[in-house]
């Protein structure tokens, strides 16, 4: 097990994508993810894919540092995809045993499927690893703000956003620290299947009683500065957009109608 957890962590840098102001940033995600949707076939994927790769390129990002980043996502992935390799059905079949049939649309589909998520997931990681945990919480209350006019919890969804992402390279650790205290008092994890099920609660039962115990520590200390939320609370650096964010909607805006209308261009 590999004590390196980066999804969610910030990457320093002074890039372009760095500067931009975290609003763009965050809706700059959600329209690659909202393009990768809309994609027909993999005409609409590779633009979103040469997207993705230029604004890593632009962040200056190593590929190692992006992968790391993702990869304790990839088990969606691959989740998902072999879901639709078996339940999806058409065309000529390419393997058949008892209840179990792949075809040509299965493998279309599961590669499909597989592709889009991966990409989904890599645009959203960008976001992250570009923008601090203070300036996203920031973004995420600054665009729901018009909510909290009708009683929306925009800064305490904001805050929350921000100790989630605070809190999963902490728990990775833990969860690290807590098999290899299993592994050093003899525990077995691999022998078998069901033996691994059975020694799971070893290291579910520790892991969350020691969230639980952060989760409550972390309450006590807001109460002893007397945290009472967003009323009142002012900003050394208030968000403000620029010509860059300006360029950046552009791009993707032509993102997403390049997307959408790659099956008529290539």
């Amino acid at each position: 097990m590999n004590s390196s957890f980066s999804f969610g962590s910030y990457y320093p840098g002074e890039s372009p994508l760095h500067r931009l102001d975290p609003r763009t940033k965050l809706l700059a995600g959600i329209a690659l993810i909202a393009a990768a949707l809309i994609a027909h076939d993999f005409s609409g994927l590779a633009v979103v894919a040469a997207f993705v790769l230029v604004f890593y390129v632009c962040a200056r990002i190593p590929f190692g540092a992006a992968l790391r980043s993702i990869a304790p996502l990839l088990a969606i992935v691959v989740l998902a995809s072999m879901f639709n390799l078996f339940l999806v059905q058409g065309g000529a079949v390419l393997f058949e045993w008892w209840i179990v049939r792949i075809s040509e649309a299965g493998v279309y589909s599961c590669a499909f499927i597989a592709s889009r998520l991966f990409l989904m997931m890599a645009g959203m990681s960008l976001v992250t690893m570009t923008t601090t945990t203070i300036d996203l919480t920031e973004a995420v209350e600054k665009l729901l703000s018009p909510l909290a006019r009708i009683g929306f919890p925009a800064h305490e969804l904001g805050m929350i956003l921000g100790i989630a992402l605070r809190f999963m390279p902490q728990f990775a650790d833990e969860l690290v620290a807590v098999y290899r205290a299993q592994i050093s008092r003899g525990a077995g994890f691999a022998n078998s299947p069901s033996k691994g099920v059975r020694m799971l609660s070893s290291l579910m039962v520790p892991l969350f009683s020691s969230a639980f115990r952060r989760a409550e520590t972390l309450a006590s200390a807001m109460d002893a500065r007397c945290y009472h939320g967003a009323m009142g609370r002012t900003r050394l650096h208030p968000l403000a957009f620029g010509a860059k964010d300006a360029a950046a909607a552009f791009v993707m805006t032509a993102l997403i109608a390049l997307a959408a209308c790659a099956h008529l261009i290539l």
